[in-house]
């Protein structure tokens, strides 16, 4: 389990760089909103790391086109329950540690540590189960 622990982290590294990525081409290069921006970005990462994730960390069973539109959406739920811990956690250390937002990526840090075990405990034990009748 800690190799699949180590490679969810450089999953989600890739993801993150894939996510800044498309969130900075789309912002600073065609201007669009920050907000506008990020309703594109978040689903591509997920895209990205769903793909890695099934290929390279948990070793996908599924096959059939349904089994995978299947398995896909339950990663795109499970990533997006993640991102909602992720942001809960940070605001409640923000309002918690008040002197913490001239230092937020402190308070990003305690939400993407929450996230990063909401995700993988939901991709390992309900989106790439091996569990019969997925």
């Amino acid at each position: 389990m800690s190799g699949q622990i180590l490679g969810f982290v450089i999953v989600g590294s890739i993801g993150f760089l894939i996510d800044a990525g498309v969130l900075t081409a789309l912002s600073a290069g065609l201007a669009w909103s920050p907000f506008l921006a990020r309703f594109v970005s978040f689903p591509v990462a997920v895209l990205g790391t769903w793909a890695l994730n099934r290929r390279f960390v948990f070793g996908s069973l599924a096959s059939s086109r349904s089994q995978v539109a299947r398995e896909y959406s339950r990663y795109l739920g499970v990533q997006s329950i993640g991102a909602a811990t992720n942001m809960v956690v940070y605001s409640l250390v923000l309002l918690a540690f008040p002197g913490l937002e001239r230092w937020p990526v402190i308070a990003l840090a305690f939400g993407s540590l929450a996230g990063l075990f909401v995700n993988f405990a939901g991709a390992r034990l309900w989106v790439f189960s091996s569990r019969p009748g997925r």
